[in-house]
């Protein structure tokens, strides 16, 4: 699993997020998406690679600007996990 943050400038409330959320959901295979229109940044758990400029793309098709994009892998923790 990979873990893909981006961040993303424009986003002022929660339905920003939720229409940037449904975007990346809509055009990618992904198991989870989040936003913080705070933090600026949106976080994307998926089990395949996603191209960032077609990430972009779909964040900017919102009215947002997808800017930086950083990846990194991910393994979720049990709930006892140390």
């Amino acid at each position: 699993m990979q873990k893909i943050t981006v961040k993303a400038d424009g986003m002022m409330c929660g339905m920003c997020e939720a229409h940037v959320n449904a975007a990346v959901r809509k055009a990618f295979p992904v198991k989870k998406a989040t936003s913080s229109h705070g933090r600026g940044e949106m976080v994307i758990l998926t089990e395949s690679g996603i191209d960032e400029a077609a990430l972009c793309a779909a964040i900017s098709a919102t009215g947002y600007e997808g800017k930086a994009v950083s990846k990194e892998p991910y393994e979720k923790k049990g709930l006892f996990h140390r």
